[in-house]
């Protein structure tokens, strides 16, 4: 007879029980399901719901079954439906029918609840460790490539100079802002659902309040039928991993074409790298490859819930057993992919003499060019016209925007250009970005120390 079978006179068809059984994927939430059955458990004898030695077996018995679990001891029953009902049938095998109690004044609907707020916090702070971790190979990368230069790119175009170290510090950013997005998300899920139940709360003379502190957190959701239908927080969570998947990907479509023999700007470990079957000399980037690829997978997993939880009422549905495994793959692919992609961009070797190479041709002193000429008086406009000009010029002839004359500069802008050519080399447009974020040398030793400040704060 299953726990909820008073009301049933037929035993549930057999493809009925595989379709309805969560178990194959929510027993991953156990630890959570225990921990906050014995918070649940002690507010109930704190309370006079139950006896005092009926609660302290109660959590005598569920600590049994969390110490067995964590040595491997315990297994679960499919014909149990979900990790909650195992959970209570293996209490009450121990406990006997005193077990049978736990339930009390708690529905399924607010303790599933709880125990996805509780797993997702958890997952939460690991995937923050991860970003961490990364954050602190690129300020390492960075602080080894302040003075080496590359083209920066717009369209995919060679465009203006920056240094290396600017161009690692930009992905800086992105994985900042994804640490606060967690963390800002963390506080709303950090709320208890449980005493909400099914969803119009109990009749029982519960401690709301103190359920939420034995957890750890910060107080109880405000509405008993919203807590048992919200899964805002698991869409967040799921939004914030596709937020970060996007930025690594970001970064490994750059990591990919930097290894392309047409860039040549990086080469990846042997260890992060493999080959092919059929031509010996390949060395292919598929790590970067496969970060790429699973950030679909994890849209995938936003688009879906959401679309699940579009035309639900309130309060609870079954629907929302989907949820889990969408949240469950995308922290997975989140963290397989920051465990890949850490150690593969620590590991990667770069060339800072191609990328210096790289910025000798495109004309990436261009805009330095009219910059000169405004500050010789030209309007920028016109600045803009006259340097446009003087490149179609460089392109018929093949050369070099360092290698016009003062005579013609000066002739074709109608300004002094007798110090142009040391203005537009590329060293020197580097490092009069001095502009507070941007890339000059200076500037960036400067984001570098705001940034080891911020890890060492964080």
């Amino acid at each position: 007879m299953k726990l909820w079978g008073g009301r049933f006179q037929k035993e549930t068809d057999q493809r009925m029980n595989a379709f309805h059984s969560s178990l194959f994927f929510d027993q991953r939430l156990a630890v959570q399901d225990i921990r906050g059955s014995i918070a649940h458990a002690t507010m109930l004898g704190k309370t006079g719901i139950l006896l005092p030695e009926e609660a302290k077996a109660l959590i005598n018995g569920l600590e049994s079954i969390l110490r067995d679990l964590h040595k491997g001891a315990i297994e679960f029953a499919p014909e149990a439906e979900d990790i909650h009902m195992n959970i209570e049938k293996i209490l009450t095998e121990r406990v006997g029918p005193l077990g049978k109690k736990l339930h009390t004044a708690r529905s399924r609907n607010d303790q599933v609840a709880l125990d996805l707020r509780l797993y997702l916090l958890e997952q939460t702070q690991l995937i923050d460790q991860e970003l961490k971790k990364l954050l602190t190979v690129l300020v390492e990368l960075a602080k080894a490539n302040v003075e080496n230069i590359m083209p920066g790119y717009t369209h995919l175009q060679r465009a203006q100079p920056i240094s290396l170290a600017h161009h690692l510090l930009a992905y800086g950013e992105m994985f900042r802002r994804d640490r606060h997005r967690l963390a800002d998300s963390a506080v709303r899920m950090n709320v208890s659902p449980l005493g909400a139940g099914a969803l119009a709360g109990t009749v029982f003379p519960i401690d709301r309040e103190f359920v939420a502190a034995e957890l750890g957190m910060d107080g109880v959701a405000r509405n008993s039928m919203d807590a048992v239908g919200d899964r805002d927080f698991v869409l967040e969570t799921i939004f914030n991993a596709s937020l970060i998947m996007m930025h690594l990907s970001r970064f490994c479509e750059e990591i990919i074409l930097w290894t392309s023999a047409e860039w040549a700007f990086m080469e990846l470990d042997d260890a992060f790298s493999t080959g092919s079957s059929m031509m010996p000399q390949k060395k292919n980037p598929d790590a970067a490859e496969l970060i790429r690829g699973k950030t679909g997978r994890v849209y995938g997993d936003l688009i879906g819930l959401l679309t699940v939880m579009k035309g639900l009422p309130l309060a609870y549905n079954k629907d929302l057993q989907e949820d889990k495994e969408a949240v469950f793959d995308a922290i997975d692919t989140v963290l397989s992919s920051l465990h890949v992609f850490i150690p593969m961009l620590s590991t990667a070797h770069f060339f800072p003499e191609r990328m210096q190479q790289a910025t000798e041709d495109g004309f990436l002193n261009a805009t330095d060019l009219a910059d000169f000429l405004v500050e010789q008086g030209l309007p920028f406009r016109e600045a803009h016209t006259v340097v446009g000009k003087a490149i179609t010029y460089c392109l018929e002839k093949k050369i070099k925007l360092e290698d016009l004359s003062v005579m013609e500069m000066s002739t074709w802008s109608g300004v002094d250009c007798s110090a142009f050519q040391e203005a537009i080399k590329i060293k020197t447009c580097l490092e009069r970005r001095m502009v507070k974020g941007g890339p000059a040398p200076t500037a960036v030793l400067e984001a570098i120390n705001e940034v080891e400040n911020y890890l060492q704060s964080s």
